[in-house]
């Protein structure tokens, strides 16, 4: 007989259609004929366990199993059913055909229904992955997760059904039409294999981990390109050409391996497979390390048809860019468990619980940005109890909390009526959670939730020996700010930024940094989230001890005087800041991660002589340089983002602020990035016409000398201008934001947000010449 040693579970064991074994109807039947559909239908998880021969029971127990597929096994049930004659011997064992093939017709049932007389059992009808994709296609209304299952409950999920998901979202344009494609996948995951739903979650927000555990593939595109070779039997030459052609690796590995004659078809792949290879990968480090994530690449692109390979080369690359922002993928997840929620009702005050339960998981996720504590609980006890199971704690980053920009003092004293408020310097520096556990160990986070710990060894010494000792844990919310010790001078963001980024020796330190804390957001235990800033300053000041260059708290001043915060943003000029950041200090001052408040606004040094606010920008196009920009682009289409609509709206053309060295390093950086056509979510007019299309990888820091209303452009198109968009006047290069990704660039709202103020600012001016 075969090996009896089972699959583990990080093994592949996806579905296959069976063949019916054909059994001679003679006395004494061969044995294998037997046996082979006996040991086929006792699968456990979807791995195969034989039966040892000659025992009664032995046969006759996976036979009652795959009787009961997802079937409560009654008594009744069990009396119904007859037990075959089964006579043992040493030599043979004579056992009746239909006793045998019964079993395996049952495991094939519709829906996994049983009808109340065995004499009538339904064969389960299998579907291909397309015919699935017409169910996963419909209404979340009208869908029904069973009919689009293609694999046995408890069995692994293949990975062509994530990858025809994908593939599915990658022809959508339409906010709803993608996020019931993603509820109705996680739906049909949740009610056959709930143990694979982490990983899809996980694939289909291409990721592997959470950002701060620090999991990264580590894979470049060459490594990728060799590995795909030599799946396909192709040169890396050939690839390399192919790629330049096409300009994505995912569509070259596609062509690629549905080109290829298969000897024999390849085991199928499992979600499980794809993802705990992809973990492998990531862990591999040392001598030979490259080899090793190459052989693995290789192994799962063996194994890969269809459109499998397309995907699995974007999630290597993590530029899956099929439009599935992660906002849409927490609210299918939400939905997801709406539908299916054996758990509990909605509570009875919720009018809307899709709405509802969509907010509770956003909410939770900014507070608790970890997958892997999220889907267990919401898998255990439901959407609704969400917020009791999963919340926050030291170790894990909360989506820091953003400032809307303002215009001007006096629009403050407009927004802030009948408020107290306070206004705190705002220092040019990078972002920072400061995480201090019970243990006393010290982790740094950045605004992306990425561990920052390694490159500020300085700022670990420094708070570990500032902290009063009353404080035993915390969370604070600072800025890392460059410093000059001997000058007692803040440094411009520049200088920080030449810091090197990982693995930092004190000794080595050349930049140093001052602790600027402005909030506190947990303490001893107690989580101070749900705390107004006024409680919130409390428990911070009494908390450290200020050291300056060390350690400081940001200057502030509680005023509801025009003059006085008119001086107070000029010394916070002077005192080489940005501008202030004005506070609710007693009243609809809780913190709230990862939102972008009204409570919070945010004014800079020079809102009198432009917009007010620079705007992060994400470079989705380019045209070549001329003269002396020959060689170099010498122009680059700038876009927003709308989250609402998932797409990037081009905002306007740049071509200045930069110097030539800074050209140079722009267009070499880009470069790399080039596709062949754009985007499916790029917004533009027909009229401008780029030599080069580019990825969204990068952010860049514009100023402009203010915005207008374009027929060009569609930035916020529909929001102050029904066919218009907005475009920005003398835009100029600051600087790179490498600390945000393109989908925390400015948004369509906010930069809505800012025209409509500057428009009220203006009128408010010419009503003030008018009077003169």
């Amino acid at each position: 007989m075969a090996n009896n040693k089972k699959k583990t579970p990080t093994q592949d064991s996806s579905p296959k259609k069976r063949k019916t074994a054909d059994v001679e109807t003679s006395s004494k039947p061969p044995q294998d004929s037997i046996l082979k559909p006996i040991e086929d239908t006792h699968l456990v998880n979807g791995s195969k366990s034989k039966t040892p021969i000659g025992n009664q029971d032995s046969i006759l127990k996976p036979i009652e199993d795959t009787l009961l597929v997802n079937v409560s096994k009654s008594e009744d049930l069990v009396k119904k059913r007859k037990t075959p004659d089964v006579e043992t011997s040493s030599k043979t064992i004579i056992v009746n055909q239909d006793s045998v093939l019964k079993p395996i017709e049952d495991t094939h049932l519709v829906n996994g229904s049983k009808s109340e007389e065995l004499g009538v059992v339904k064969k389960r009808k299998m579907i291909s992955p397309d015919e699935s994709f017409v169910e996963i296609k419909k209404k979340a209304a009208n869908f029904d997760p069973r009919k689009a299952a293609y694999w046995g409950d408890g069995e692994r999920v293949p990975f062509m059904f994530v990858a025809k998901a994908l593939d599915a979202i990658s022809k959508e344009s339409g906010r709803i039409v993608i996020t019931e494609i993603v509820t109705n996948m996680l739906r049909t995951v949740i009610q056959t294999t709930p143990e694979d739903l982490l990983p899809v979650v996980y694939l289909s927000s291409n990721k592997i981990a959470a950002a701060h555990d620090g999991m990264e593939l580590g894979l470049g595109d060459a490594s990728i390109i060799k590995a795909l070779a030599e799946a396909c039997g192709a040169k890396e030459a050939h690839i390399k050409k192919q790629y330049k052609e096409l300009g994505d690796l995912g569509l070259v590995a596609k062509a690629s391996r549905s080109s290829q004659p298969l000897m024999r078809k390849p085991v199928a792949l499992t979600v499980a497979k794809v993802f705990d290879t992809f973990r492998i990968i990531a862990k591999e480090s040392g001598k030979d390390s490259q080899e090793k994530k190459k052989n693995y690449i290789k192994s799962l692109l063996v194994a890969a048809t269809d459109c499998e390979p397309q995907y699995l080369i974007r999630l290597l690359q993590t530029k899956l860019r099929i439009g599935l922002a992660e906002q849409t993928l927490l609210v299918a997840i939400a939905y997801a468990f709406v539908f299916s929620d054996k758990h509990s009702s909605p509570p009875a005050h919720v009018d809307s619980p899709l709405e509802e339960a969509a907010k509770i998981v956003k909410q939770v996720y900014s507070v608790i940005p970890v997958y892997e504590k999220i889907v267990p609980a919401l898998l255990a006890d439901g959407v609704w109890r969400l917020p009791e199971t999963c919340s926050f704690s030291p170790g894990v980053p909360v989506g820091p909390m953003l400032a809307k920009p303002t215009k001007g003092v006096s629009e403050i004293l407009d927004k802030f009526q009948d408020m107290e408020f306070t206004c705190e310097y705002k220092y040019d520096g990078e972002r920072a959670q400061i995480h201090y556990m019970e243990d006393g160990s010290v982790e740094i986070y950045s605004r992306n939730a990425e561990r920052n710990t390694g490159k500020f060894p300085d700022v670990v010494a420094a708070i570990s020996r500032l902290k009063k000792p009353s404080a035993t844990s915390f969370v604070l919310d600072c800025e890392l700010v460059a410093y000059d010790r001997e000058k007692q001078k803040i440094l411009p963001f520049q200088i920080l930024s030449t810091r090197a980024r990982k693995n930092v020796a004190m000794s080595e330190i050349k930049v140093n940094v001052c602790i600027y804390a402005f909030d506190i957001l947990y303490r001893n235990g107690q989580p101070l989230l749900q705390e107004q800033l006024n409680v919130r300053r409390e428990h911070l000041y009494k908390s450290f001890e200020e050291e300056p260059g060390y350690f400081q708290y940001a200057t502030t001043v509680t005023s509801n005087d025009l003059e006085e915060i008119t001086k107070f943003l000029e010394d916070a000029v002077n005192a080489s800041c940005e501008g202030l950041i004005i506070k609710t200090l007693t009243r609809d001052a809780t913190y709230e991660p990862s939102k972008r408040s009204n409570n919070w606004i945010k004014l800079k040094k020079d809102y009198m002589e432009s917009i007010g606010d620079s705007l992060d920008l994400v470079p989705i196009a380019a045209f070549h340089g001329r003269g002396k920009r020959t060689g170099v682009y010498g122009a680059f289409l700038l876009a927003c983002y709308d989250s609402n609509n998932e797409e990037f709206q081009s905002i306007c053309k740049i071509g200045t602020g930069f110097s030539e060295a800074m050209l140079e390093e722009c267009s070499s950086s880009l470069r790399s990035k080039v596709i062949p056509k754009p985007k499916s979510y790029y917004r533009y007019a027909e009229t401008i016409n780029p030599d080069v299309w580019f990825e969204p990888t990068e952010v860049w820091e514009v100023k402009a000398a203010d915005l207008t209303i374009s027929p060009v452009h569609r930035a916020a198109q529909g929001i102050v201008d029904p066919g218009k968009g907005i475009s920005l006047r003398f835009p100029r290069l600051m600087r790179i934001r490498e600390d945000k990704n393109p989908e925390q660039a400015s948004s369509a709202e906010m930069i809505a947000d800012m025209y409509t103020a500057q428009k009220h600012n203006h009128k408010n001016d010419q009503d003030n010449n008018d009077e003169d």
